[in-house]
């Protein structure tokens, strides 16, 4: 078999970094490189030619989330002609939503990845990565009357509980409850 040119080998990277970053969001970074790979569609004895190591592409899955958090962000803030209150509402709207509830792999990076960065040492790139995608997550979500992070904490906590609830009547309260204290946080 011949060698990949350098395009289709940062094709190649970029697919692996883009479906580690979902299946790490939907089933944790404990999943083996091997499945990580045959999810990318390529082979296991390619990961170790785009990548140190499964740190290192955690690392880089996690950066790749938050940078997909901060282009939504982004996006509402455009779609609502840069009035940053309306785009809040809307993103926490989103967000305390079924839909993102039952669509981990393509969700939040706060909320899925809070065990595993948990369990990852100080020392390492992801945590650093998430601990400023959560900051930055939380700067953006802050108004003159409410701090971004006790909104943070509220939508992160109310989706997690919502996933863990699911299939029960209390998970669809839970964002219910959420949204309605948050709106009335906003209008008050």
């Amino acid at each position: 078999m011949g060698r990949v040119s350098q395009a289709q080998a940062e094709e190649n990277r970029r697919r692996v970094v883009e479906t580690s970053s979902r299946l790490f969001r939907e089933q944790g970074t404990h999943i083996s490189v091997a499945d990580l790979m045959k999810a990318s569609g390529l082979t296991h004895g390619g990961f170790y030619k785009q990548f140190a190591s499964k740190e290192a592409l955690v690392d880089e899955a996690t950066a790749h989330a938050f940078g997909r958090l901060a282009q939504l962000r982004d996006d509402e803030l455009e779609q609502h002609a840069g009035q940053r209150d309306a785009a809040q509402r809307a993103l926490i709207d989103t967000y305390l939503s079924v839909e993102h509830r039952d669509s981990a792999a393509d969700g939040c990076p706060a909320a899925a990845l809070a065990t595993d960065m948990a369990r990852e040492p100080e020392d390492r790139e992801a945590r650093r990565v998430y601990a400023e995608g959560v900051g930055d997550f939380a700067e953006w979500l802050a108004t003159d009357d409410q701090d971004g992070i006790a909104r943070l904490c509220t939508m992160l906590g109310a989706l997690v509980l919502a996933r863990a609830t699911k299939g029960s009547p209390v998970s669809e309260e839970i964002l219910t409850t959420a949204r309605a204290a948050l709106r009335s946080l906003s209008a008050s």
